[in-house]
């Protein structure tokens, strides 16, 4: 969520002027921010909000957002109450923190009606950064990322679910922009939503690849069953720990009936619990990994300072994909920036997820990391 009160901070703000029932700027976003921990000495760089965040994902390969926010100039705001935007010159806040992929199907991806959208998926394009989950018509905003190494590869789709608070206007027709929107778990067919088949629709199509998706990754997989499916899907409201039995069945459907390995789940403002089954991974809300709520008060039990990074470790046996283990990386957000945690922080985290979550193994916390290993 870099938009509103991040992109205040950053070297190009937008036009503070907001439309929301109780702050009609968004500067005061700073302000508040500056009330409880301390002035924050902007403009800033453009690495400035990942601290401590950029060591620790050096190593990553590959990197997957969901972008709760528009990039745009625009100033036709949606009227919804909550409008999250980002000047478009800031884009080096993506860039800086290497991301390859944005899932876009959320609840603010329009908040700037079809023009931010197009805007926002023009903007990141340019930048080199690959978009899913919305696009100028369902077909585009329907298709899947395909990312190729030597002997194998990486499908990920995305969706978002009326339960995050997607309009049902914001969906994506024949002819019409908008979100790859779902509006009934229980009637969705799983199967079908991955487009059938995974390995069928791989070796049917071996060249494909999203029309944005750079030369780079252009090398073909011999064996199309040497894949790993990533669903992401934004639904769900955005405080509390339930994880409704739709949410779960449609999980485990996901998994057994499409082959997917990791459901990447998102709209809660803090972290949910997690969930193996069949050594896949279940994230039911990642939580934010950065935003601009930073002294707003009224949701303190669920720490939305404490957020997470999610490090999948994956490695490739006789060409089978297979998840080793969940690397979990805990950061406090102070001053809009992500700063380690000090040990009773780290301790909070740990037992929540402990209680919440329900897997195969342990979690294991280690420096500044915790670790759940899948067997």
């Amino acid at each position: 969520m870099i938009g509103r009160g991040i992109d205040q901070i950053l070297p190009y703000p937008s036009n503070s002027k907001i439309y929301e029932p109780f702050v009609k700027d968004a500067r005061d976003y700073v302000r508040f921010a500056e009330e409880i921990n301390g002035k924050i000495d902007y403009p800033v760089s453009f690495d400035y909000i990942w601290g401590d965040a950029l060591k620790e994902l050096e190593k990553v390969d590959l990197r997957i957002i969901n972008l709760e926010t528009t990039i745009t100039t625009s100033e036709n705001f949606e009227p919804k109450g909550i409008n999250y935007r980002m000047n478009p010159k800031n884009i080096d806040v993506l860039k800086v923190f290497k991301v390859n992929v944005a899932c876009l199907a959320n609840n603010h991806i329009l908040d700037f009606k079809e023009e931010g959208l197009l805007e926002t998926i023009e903007v990141l394009n340019k930048n080199g950064i690959l978009t899913v989950g919305a696009g100028r018509n369902i077909e585009e905003a329907k298709k899947p990322i395909i990312f190729r190494c030597r002997t194998s590869k990486i499908l990920i789709f995305n969706y978002a679910d009326v339960s995050s608070g997607v309009p049902i206007w914001w969906k994506a027709e024949k002819n019409k922009a908008g979100v790859n929107l779902i509006t009934n778990l229980t009637q969705i067919n799983a199967d079908k939503i991955t487009q059938i088949n995974i390995d069928k629709y791989i070796s049917e199509n071996p060249r494909n690849k999203h029309p944005r998706q750079s030369a780079r990754e252009n090398n073909i997989c011999e064996n199309p069953r040497s894949s790993l499916v990533i669903f992401s899907i934004h639904w769900g409201p955005n405080w509390g720990y339930e994880i409704t039995k739709e949410q779960k069945n449609f999980a485990y459907r996901l998994i057994d009936e499409a082959n997917v390995d990791i459901v990447f789940g998102h709209s809660s403002h803090h972290f949910k619990g997690i969930e193996t089954y069949k050594n896949k991974i279940i994230i039911y809300g990642a939580g934010d990994f950065i935003n601009d709520y930073e002294g707003i008060g009224g949701y303190e039990n669920f720490r939305p300072d404490l957020v997470l990074g999610y490090i999948v470790e994956i490695s490739n046996n006789k060409n089978e994909l297979k998840i080793n283990r969940l690397i979990l990386l805990p950061f406090k957000i102070k001053k809009f920036r992500l700063n380690y945690c000090n040990k009773e922080e780290i301790d909070w985290i740990f037992n929540v997820l402990k209680r919440e979550s329900k897997v195969d193994g342990e979690f294991i916390k280690e420096e500044n990391r915790i670790i759940l290993k899948l067997s």
